[in-house]
């Protein structure tokens, strides 16, 4: 049965009542208890006090720290209560999606090291130090932070004139039949944004061979194998995150497989494979990376020197920060910027309103 554009619209409009829609609102709702209880975790750890680091910089978390985090969690408990409960229309609509978005964005900021906690985890040879309770808190953190964003995306697609599922305008011609329409282009931004995720890592890795880093310690022969598997992987893997992945996701082949492939080719490439790695390591770089840039520019402001060493490890020069950390912010940018464009091409038709 072929839907007409007035059945699709009334589809849409209803798609919140929809088996999609109530798993949305009890995902929501169960977010919205996971903040509260985090929130009353750390409350117990701030009148406990902590006993031991949680992090290679000592707290869990970072910006939003002690009872800031606390008040933090609540906040975002708040804002997913509110839309569950509150669909206004108009203007006053944007309220809460703002405001999920605000805090939704805090949130993962302040678990920003988990980044070092994955690549920790996955290349134990580089030595990166891993605190599991810390890891667990920042992991809870992002979670949360990532769902009080997807809230407020929802929130703004119900209260909004087109599809309630999924956001997209509802065209309306009376009596006519539902077409599907043609794939979307990728537009010429989220080119950009591709070739400067390209940049961005080419340059860091441009400022790492002007640098001569002679280690000082001596490894054992176990270690240094170690530490030459882990090396070897993640350069490898940080070389496919810089330059094959931003590029897949504009261009044909992160979409289809290309013909040489084997028993592959001409196959649909599985939206996953590469949508979520862009995403992961994309908000990953521009946390953490957007932090540090941060505490750079408020170091430089009051007079110090940003990252200056501690007498723990060689200490690098400050124009190597200077073009590294703001290289892996565009980096992050962009892949993002590639991702929206990405993930907008391969979505699936609306099972709501046919979109």
């Amino acid at each position: 049965m072929v839907r007409t554009g007035a059945g699709r619209a009334e589809a849409g409009q209803a798609g919140a009542g929809t088996a999609a829609g109530l798993r949305g609102e009890l995902w929501t709702a169960g977010a919205a208890v996971s903040a509260v209880l985090y929130a009353v975790l750390r409350a117990g750890w701030e009148q406990a006090g902590r006993w031991r680091p949680l992090s290679p910089v000592g707290d869990d978390l970072i910006v939003f720290t002690g009872w800031s985090a606390v008040w933090l969690c609540l906040a975002a408990a708040a804002v997913l209560a509110a839309t569950l409960a509150v669909r206004p229309r108009g203007p006053a609509r944007w309220v809460p999606v703002v405001a999920a978005y605000a805090v939704g964005a805090a949130l993962v900021v302040s678990g920003a090291l988990l980044l070092l906690d994955v690549v920790g985890v996955i290349f134990p040879g580089l030595g990166i130090p891993v605190f599991p309770l810390g890891v667990f808190s920042r992991a809870v953190c992002v979670t949360l932070g990532v769902l009080v964003l997807r809230a407020g995306r929802r929130h703004a697609r119900r209260t909004g004139r087109g599809c309630a599922a999924c956001g997209r305008a509802i065209r309306q011609p009376a009596g006519e039949p539902a077409e599907r329409a043609a794939p979307p282009m990728i537009p010429v931004w989220a080119f950009a944004g591709a070739y400067a995720a390209v940049l961005g890592c080419l340059t860091r890795i441009g400022a790492q061979l002007s640098l001569d880093l002679g280690g000082t310690g001596t490894p054992t022969p176990a270690d240094r194998m170690a530490g030459t598997a882990s090396q070897v992987m993640f350069e490898a893997g940080f070389l496919l995150a810089g330059t094959v992945l931003p590029l897949a996701l504009v261009h044909r082949w992160g979409r289809v497989w290309p013909r040489w492939t084997p028993a592959l080719g001409g196959r649909r490439v599985p939206r996953p494979l590469v949508l979520w790695p862009a995403a992961a390591v994309s908000c990953g770089l521009v946390a953490y990376f957007g932090v540090g840039l941060g505490q750079m520019v408020a170091e430089r402001l009051a007079g110090r020197r940003p990252f200056a060493g501690d007498g723990g490890g060689p200490e690098l020069p400050e124009a190597f920060f200077w073009v590294a950390v703001p290289a892996y912010f565009v980096w992050g940018v962009g892949m993002a910027v590639a991702a929206v464009a990405y993930a907008r091409a391969t979505r699936a038709s609306c099972g709501d309103c046919g979109g």
